[in-house]
């Protein structure tokens, strides 16, 4: 079913929202269950900072479908700023309807609108071959790299 999708900036009042998603997110993702306070205070966090990142959210019919964040990486090779694409969520029911690239056309856009932006990332786990395919399909490569992580709480 082909809906109408409104993109918009989150605001801090859509901070407890985020949180829930990305909550259910890494449940889904990584089984990894989240603090859902810790994750309210970053989502908040983050929406008062943008110069941290940026949250998008997608919208049919007024409600809350689907969301994003970018995040920002300083490219010394390229003189020029990645956009890190996180905290993808669309609820269920709304997956395969072209939520997830309409915020990504959204972000697209806005990147190939700002000369310092030098391109898009994104990292998936490993086994999420669905979100690989959309992936693929939205025009993203394999970047052949591999995450490694030390975390501190």
């Amino acid at each position: 079913m082909k809906h109408s999708i409104h993109i918009r900036s989150a605001l801090p009042e859509d901070s407890a929202l985020i949180a829930e998603n990305n909550k259910k997110m890494a449940w889904e993702t990584e089984e990894k269950s989240l603090n859902i306070d810790t994750a309210h205070k970053g989502a908040l966090a983050g929406i008062n900072k943008s110069h941290r990142c940026q949250f998008y959210l997608a919208e049919v019919a007024g409600e809350t479908v689907g969301q994003a964040m970018i995040a920002y990486e300083w490219s010394d090779w390229r003189n020029g700023e990645f956009w890190w694409i996180h905290s993808v969520y669309v609820r269920p029911e709304f997956r395969n309807q072209g939520i997830f690239s309409a915020l990504f056309s959204h972000i697209e856009a806005l990147a190939k609108s700002r000369p310092e932006v030098c391109g898009l990332r994104l990292y998936v786990e490993n086994d999420n071959l669905q979100a690989q395919a959309v992936y693929n399909k939205l025009g993203l490569e394999d970047a052949r790299y591999k995450i490694f992580e030390k975390e501190f709480f």
